[in-house]
């Protein structure tokens, strides 16, 4: 033995060899490639749907299973990307899986990114797709009563900083927000005590550019564009239950806890599930690994509990 504890989970202990590269302004059009869709299986029918708003057409892509009746709980998804790059496509498999373990429907959110369109036009543009769907809930076949908001990395991060406009909006509100390793809170960036050897696919660099491109303003500025930093909140009493899931070497292990603390001060039910040895995005890359499995079973179960699902599933 050398002393050296290996700092990975042992099921992602191939990322020793993966390089941390991050996005910037000089690679930005590399990292935006379109990935592929998945289409449509026997049990969950993939289709889209167009929001006409004032700042042009947004594109839902839905994941309805074919055996469910109406109306069936609904998640409303807000995929990843540093709020510089990602599509709605890029959440495909994972979103059909849950559509037909848990027999609801899923709408995947599409938003403007920046740098072309900083704060306020992603939440402006989620704001305004939310608000068609509770609008409309027969054209999507959602039980508006019994709907959840949740997003991973940067859409984890919009779709708290969502919840949080709609509660002082008075809109409709999620019933339950699902948070997969958020981008909560751009003051990260100032931290220089944070090891960063072991971090993967999301660097303190890429931090910095994508909370930058966002807001407008360095991060870290004394002011920021309302609602574009959830982690700024003061006060989040009277928000949806939550749950955060992150890993121990993600950037955003730290500002994730420390929000999952403020909701249970204020009185928020909030489950945190922490994965050791996990890095950022790892669930993406290690899909058919153990340790993957074993968290997207604990959204599903977080999600069969919130939207008060029974244990078996109607496309099961």
């Amino acid at each position: 033995m050398n002393g050296t504890p290996e700092p990975f989970h042992p099921d992602l202990r191939a990322a020793r060899w993966i390089p941390n590269l991050g996005v910037s302004r000089a690679t930005l059009r590399l990292f935006r490639a379109s990935p592929r869709e998945a289409g449509s299986t026997p049990t969950v029918e993939v289709s889209s749907a167009s929001v006409h708003t004032t700042d042009g057409e947004l594109v839902l892509r839905i994941f309805r299973p074919r055996a469910a009746a109406d109306p069936v709980p609904g998640l409303f998804w807000i995929h990843g990307g540093g709020l510089v790059i990602g599509t709605p496509q890029q959440d495909d498999a994972t979103n059909r899986l849950l559509a037909e373990t848990l027999g609801i429907v899923v709408i995947a959110a599409q938003y403007r990114l920046a740098p072309e369109h900083p704060a306020p036009a992603a939440l402006d543009d989620l704001i305004a797709e939310w608000r068609a769907v509770l609008g409309d809930p027969n054209r999507f076949g959602v039980d508006p009563s019994r709907m959840a908001i949740g997003g991973g990395s940067a859409g984890g991060g919009l779709a708290a900083a969502l919840v949080q406009r709609l509660h002082d909006e008075k809109d409709p509100e999620p019933i339950f927000q699902l948070l997969v390793y958020p981008m909560l809170d751009d003051r990260t960036v100032l931290r220089t005590d944070i090891d960063t050897r072991h971090h993967r696919f999301w660097p303190a660099s890429s931090n910095r550019y994508g909370w930058e491109s966002y807001l407008g303003v360095p991060a870290g500025s004394a002011e920021v564009p309302p609602y574009s930093v959830p982690a700024r909140r003061e006060d989040l009493t009277g928000l949806p239950p939550a749950w955060i899931g992150v890993g121990t070497l993600d950037l955003f292990h730290d500002e994730d806890l420390a929000y999952a603390d403020r909701l249970h001060a204020a009185g928020v039910p909030c489950e945190v599930v922490e994965v050791p040895g996990a890095f950022h995005g790892f669930d993406a890359t290690f899909t058919k690994a153990a340790v993957t499995k074993e968290f997207h079973a604990t959204i599903a179960r977080a999600l069969r509990g919130a939207l008060r699902l029974p244990e078996e599933s109607p496309a099961s």
